[in-house]
């Protein structure tokens, strides 16, 4: 079965409000074998609604609709529908029952038009709505079927859950399960992951891989088919390993995870703590890290040292090392790096020194950074970034290569 969802607003186009309801619908379809090709979003308006339904059945076995069930003159979904279809609108009593109890129970007098709200597609499934007033509806004919669901999404994912789900499962003749999972990659562009699984993406049917382009990093989707989901999964299983040959360096986690929640997992895991000398970033990567719940135990704290002064004064920098070398040179970072670990007594610590931009420092373009890191027990060692972006955008750069190197350096402790 292949479906299409279609969400009814005018609010949507206007960006007045997010359309989260096709995200929730397209999770919950997927989860029982249901392909969603087109998510379309039309305003209140008959004729263009219209268009889009006659659209949808040229390229859908399901059209679900989300919005304009409501009693207003501009919530025109289900009278649009009933034209369009050759179905009467007719009065579902539950659904007129609990609108008045509604009304009673509020205290509040029941307009003539709140009526509107209780007609229903003679011949459909009518879905209650335990959280509102409109009811949805579920209508299957010789050759499409058509749900109706309200717009909010408090009223609309659990009358999905409960009631529409099982509508279209009754529906299903197969009820083949797809299943997903997200793998996250640091380190590698885009481009040069599809490069090092080309054959492996030209070749695919199921599972199928898809390149997702992330904030600042890539992903890959592995989605499978299969009527068992513990068969799915091993399916998947295979292709991660497949591509994780090619690439596994670059690999750090799954779904919605994130390179910082990966790294402060292993220093918990590992019962390590982490200090650290902040200058190009300005507090980003301790912004980032206390963002997440229990960092407590492994942030012990740090030091935004942004000028030359406050290095010297708060971390205990030389001044000749910055004479020297100047505060954009792997000698800074290290010593940032060691001098924070020492200063606040911990097991890591990580610097972070460099040109953010837009302008040049000592020489040096923006986006040159260097990345010190200092254990208590091994040598020092400072990485070199040279990035290209907006100045925000090497900052947050920083940090996540930052996670990055941390934990390519923590696989090698016990």
């Amino acid at each position: 079965m292949n479906a299409e969802i279609i969400a009814v607003g005018t609010e949507l186009l206007l960006g007045q409000i997010v359309n989260t309801n096709a995200k929730f619908l397209s999770e919950q379809l997927a989860e029982i074998g249901v392909n969603v090709y087109y998510h379309t979003v039309v305003g209140d308006n008959p004729t263009r609604l219209e268009q889009a339904i006659q659209h949808a059945e040229d390229r859908a076995d399901l059209i679900i609709f989300t919005g304009g069930l409501g009693p207003t003159k501009d919530d025109l979904t289900k009278e649009t529908i009933a034209r369009h279809i050759g179905k009467s609108l007719v009065l579902d009593d539950d659904a007129m029952q609990t609108i008045n109890a509604y009304f009673q129970k509020t205290g509040r007098t029941m307009t003539e038009n709140n009526k509107k709200q209780a007609l229903v597609l003679e011949g459909s499934k009518v879905l209650p709505n335990e959280h509102g007033m409109a009811p949805g509806m579920f209508l299957h004919n010789k050759t499409h079927s058509y749900m109706l669901l309200p717009g909010p999404p408090h009223e609309m994912q659990p009358m999905f859950r409960k009631y529409g789900r099982i509508a279209i499962m009754d529906q299903l003749e197969s009820r083949e399960r797809i299943e997903s999972r997200v793998l996250r990659y640091f380190g590698i562009g885009e481009s040069q992951l599809e490069v090092e699984i080309e054959d492996i993406l030209d070749s695919q049917t199921n599972p199928t891989v898809a390149p997702l382009a992330g904030d600042n990093e890539v992903t890959l989707r592995i989605t499978a088919r299969h009527h068992s989901e513990s068969e799915a999964q091993k399916m998947i299983d295979v292709m991660e390993k497949k591509v994780n040959d090619r690439v596994g360096k670059y690999f750090y986690g799954y779904d919605e995870t994130s390179i910082m929640k990966e790294l402060l997992k292993v220093l918990e895991e590992k019962k390590l703590t982490i200090a650290c000398a902040e200058s190009l970033t300005g507090g980003l990567f301790q912004a980032e890290m206390t963002s997440i719940v229990g960092v407590s135990t492994m942030l012990i704290g740090g030091i935004v040292c942004y000028s030359n002064g406050a290095k010297i004064k708060l971390c205990n920098v030389k001044k000749e090392t910055i004479d020297a070398f100047g505060v954009v040179s792997k000698e800074c970072a290290i010593e940032l790096a060691e001098n924070v670990r020492s200063i606040l007594g911990t097991s890591i610590g990580i610097s972070f020194t460099g040109v953010a931009g837009p302008d040049s420092l000592e020489g040096h373009p923006a986006g040159t950074v260097w990345i010190g890191i200092s254990f208590d027990n091994k040598p020092s060692k400072a990485f070199l970034l040279n990035l290209a972006g907006s100045r925000n955008g090497n900052q947050k750069r920083s940090v996540m290569y930052g996670c990055h190197y941390l934990l390519q350096e923590l696989k090698n402790i016990n």
